[in-house]
C-alpha cells in the first residue's frame, strides 16, 4: 500500500488514467494537475492548478512519457492550462521527493541538478522498455498492413538496431513469415541475429541490404536512413521510424523521392494506451514502494 503518500500526477495522456486508477486503489493521495477536463472522477485523487498545490507537501512527482519540453512545459491532454515545472515548484518539495518520467531532456536534467533532486526515467528500465515492446510491435505490424499492398508473409524486411524493441520487431516479423534482415553494430548482436535464423548485416553496409526491400524499420535514434540509404531503395518501399523525435530517417528526402516514410514513437499510448498505462503504472507503484516510502520514512 502507498498510504500516506501524497503524489502530483502532472498532464500525461490516457495511459496516465491507469497509473492514476493503480495509485488511488493503493490508497496513495493524488492531486491531479492538468486534468479539469476529465469527466471521471477517482476516490482520494482531487484535480487542481498548479498554482492551488502545496508543494512542500509532496512526496513525488509523477510526468507524462515525454516529461517536458525545452522550456519546462508539461503536455497536458485533458486541459486547456499551461502547466510549467519550475525550480522554484522544485525547490518547495521535500528532499526525498522523487520525479518520474518517461524519458528527460536538457530542462528537466538541469531542474533535478539545481534542486538536489532524484529523476528515474522509466523507459531506461529494461523492464519497461521489454514490456512496452509488446504494444509496440503490435502498433507496427498495424502500421505495415494499413500502408503496404501486400502480405508480411514473404516480403522482404530490413530491421535496424538490436535493441529491446529491434529485438522484438524482428523476431515477430519472422515469425509472420517476412524474410528478416536485421542491422547491428555490435558482433555479440550479430551472432544472436544469426542464432534466431536471420540474416544480420553491419550497419556500415545498409545501402546494400536496402536495394530489394519492402518495408524498412528503424529503432536506432540518430539518422541512418539518410538519402544515399532511401536512394537505394525501391519506390514502393515503407518506411517506419520507431526511434523517439526527431527519428533516424532524412524524412524530407524520403517525401521528395516519394517513398512513404512515417515517424511512430510512442506506439504503446496510441495503439494500446490502457496495457501501455498498466505497465507503466505497475513498475511505478514498486518504485514507489521500495524507494519513496523508505526515504520519507527516514526523512
Amino acid at each position: 500500500m502507498l498510504t500516506g503518500l501524497h503524489i502530483a500526477v502532472i498532464g500525461g495522456d490516457a495511459r496516465q488514467l491507469e497509473v492514476i486508477r493503480k495509485l488511488t486503489d493503493l490508497d496513495a493521495k493524488l492531486s491531479l494537475i492538468g486534468f479539469d477536463q476529465l469527466d471521471h472522477g477517482f476516490t482520494g485523487a482531487s484535480k487542481e492548478q498548479i498554482d492551488e498545490v502545496d508543494f512542500t507537501e509532496i512526496d513525488a512527482i509523477i510526468l507524462p512519457v515525454a516529461g517536458t519540453n525545452s522550456e519546462g512545459e508539461v503536455d497536458t491532454i485533458f486541459s486547456n492550462e499551461k502547466v510549467v515545472l519550475t525550480n522554484e515548484l522544485m525547490s518547495k518539495t521535500p528532499e526525498h521527493c522523487t520525479i518520474y518520467s518517461g524519458i528527460s531532456n536538457n530542462y528537466l536534467d538541469g531542474l533535478v541538478d539545481s534542486t538536489n533532486r532524484k529523476l528515474v526515467k522509466l523507459f531506461e528500465r529494461d523492464d519497461v522498455a521489454i514490456y512496452n515492446s509488446i504494444p509496440t510491435v503490435e502498433g507496427t505490424i498495424m502500421m505495415v498492413i494499413q500502408h503496404t499492398e501486400m502480405t508480411i508473409h514473404s516480403s522482404n524486411v530490413v530491421v535496424l538496431g538490436m535493441g529491446r524493441v529491434g529485438l522484438s520487431v524482428a523476431r515477430s516479423f519472422a515469425a509472420l513469415g517476412a524474410n528478416v534482415r536485421v542491422g547491428a553494430r555490435k558482433s555479440e548482436h550479430l551472432a544472436r541475429i544469426f542464432e534466431m535464423g536471420m540474416k544480420p548485416f553491419q550497419l556500415s553496409d545498409l545501402e546494400q541490404e536496402v536495394q530489394d526491400i519492402d518495408v524498412c524499420i528503424n529503432t536506432v535514434p540518430h539518422q541512418i536512413v539518410t538519402a544515399s540509404v532511401i536512394s537505394k531503395m525501391p519506390p514502393h518501399t515503407l518506411i517506419i521510424d520507431l526511434a523517439s523525435k526527431p527519428g533516424g530517417t532524412d524524412f524530407r528526402y524520403a517525401e521528395k523521392r516519394g517513398i512513404k516514410a512515417l515517424l511512430a514513437p510512442g506506439l504503446p499510448g496510441i495503439v494500446a494506451p490502457k496495457t501501455a498505462g498498466q505497465i507503466v503504472a505497475n513498475v511505478l507503484t514498486q518504485l514507489l514502494k521500495e524507494d519513496v516510502l523508505d526515504r520519507k520514512g527516514n526523512a
